[in-house]
């Protein structure tokens, strides 16, 4: 398979898997012209499309799409039925596409039907894990999305975080403002600067590599918890990980 990634908006990346044959299965497509216009320069046939949720900077291109291909399936959680999803998933709910089969894992936080999508290596998840980082709390709690973190962190450790939007460096900047003496932080913000500088992509990350430097997955950590408790004395982790939100929030 070959992994390709479609910049949007102003920071947005809609991703694409293609395999030898041309065929080609995209994720959450906010814009159909930068989509369209990658189909025709590979010459890919689309075989479907993902959903993660219902935002329409993950959504907005669906109907262009589908209008240029009448039988492509779309496949999303319910709140994407009136968005375009022809194929409703539920988590748990496998898909099969290109030879693939695609996980669906339920990841509520951001949204309260929102989805991510696992076909190893392969980790499609929209704006619930962030490289540094998490999505915001729009409809969801922060136990949901503690929770829905700790499902995504049970994967492999050479999982492909295909998450999108390009928040690297704020995200990191902010892990900076909390763990300013953290190596992996700091030296992996001074390697996403130089990226940045150069207007490269930081994206896709590794689990591993976010384990490392994403302190929402580091809520266990004897030195984030003791930069914590300088402020606020948390016992559990959920409640450290909502601390972190919400700081971040006004960051």
């Amino acid at each position: 398979m070959n992994l390709t990634s479609i910049p949007a908006f102003q920071d947005n990346y809609i991703w694409v898997l293609s395999n030898n044959n041309r065929q080609c299965l995209i994720v959450d497509p906010g814009e159909a012209e930068p989509v369209l216009r990658a189909i025709d320069e590979h010459h890919w046939q689309p075989a479907g499309i993902l959903l993660t949720h219902h935002h329409a900077d993950h959504v907005g291109g669906v109907k262009a799409l589908v209008a240029r291909f009448p039988a492509l399936p779309v496949w999303g959680p319910e709140e994407t039925r009136n968005k375009g999803a022809n194929h409703i998933v539920t988590g748990g709910d496998s898909i099969s596409v290109m030879g693939l089969t695609l996980k669906a894992i339920f990841t509520p936080g951001h949204t309260s039907g929102h989805l991510c999508y696992y076909s190893k290596p392969y980790l499609f998840c929209g704006d619930t894990l962030f490289s540094g980082g998490c999505g915001r709390l729009f409809e969801g709690t922060a136990d949901e999305m503690y929770q829905s973190f700790q499902k995504l962190n049970a994967l492999p450790a050479d999982t492909l975080i295909c998450c999108a939007h390009e928040y690297t460096l704020s995200n990191l900047e902010f892990s900076a403002s909390v763990l300013p003496r953290d190596p992996a932080i700091i030296q992996y913000l001074h390697e996403v600067k130089e990226l940045r500088a150069k207007k490269q992509k930081t994206l896709p990350s590794t689990l591993e590599k976010e384990r490392e430097i994403n302190i929402f997955l580091r809520v266990d950590d004897i030195d984030l918890i003791k930069e914590i408790c300088k402020e606020t004395s948390l016992q559990h982790p959920q409640q450290r990980f909502a601390w972190l939100r919400a700081r971040k929030d006004s960051f």
